[in-house]
């Protein structure tokens, strides 16, 4: 990964104010001896620290996902979308008692490098329409992230 001008944490700051999110987080791909295991490494509007401990695995988990596929993840309900049998897969719900959530895969070339995930601790808060526009707004390679939210005033 290219090493960026600017601190994501300032940047991640910037987007959960300009969008009002509770909560958000990006987490990065570490390097191939860890196995490209996901973790979370920045976040803003946390609850705790506990964040910082999630190490999850391609598939496994939203970033997970996310990274696997290539693909978004919109919970809208997370109380109606996912069983509670089934919440340990997702730690960052657990730890950040998030309710409704998105997630998007930030590419580097042909490659998914990290997962943008924003959310809100108030259930059916996300809809469909705010999560498209603000995929729109933000791109999703970190260069187009980067300068999108450094743009804003």
């Amino acid at each position: 990964m290219k090493d960026q001008p600017n601190n994501y944490q300032d940047e991640i700051d910037k987007l959960r104010a300009r969008f009002q999110f509770d909560f958000v987080s990006m987490a990065l791909v570490q390097p191939a001896e860890d196995r490209f295991v996901l973790t979370w490494q920045y976040a803003s509007g946390n609850i705790n620290e506990r964040y910082k401990r999630i190490v999850l695995h391609s598939g496994k988990g939203i970033a997970g996902m996310v990274f696997k596929t290539g693909k978004p993840i919109l919970i809208q309900n997370v109380n109606k979308d996912i069983q509670s049998s089934d919440l340990y897969n997702y730690p960052i719900i657990i730890a950040e008692q998030l309710k409704s959530l998105g997630a998007v895969p930030l590419w580097e070339g042909m490659r998914v490098m990290g997962v943008l995930l924003v959310g809100y601790r108030e259930k059916d808060r996300l809809g469909e329409a705010a999560f498209n526009q603000f995929q729109k707004e933000l791109g999703t390679d970190f260069e187009t992230f980067l300068a999108k939210v450094v743009a804003q005033p």
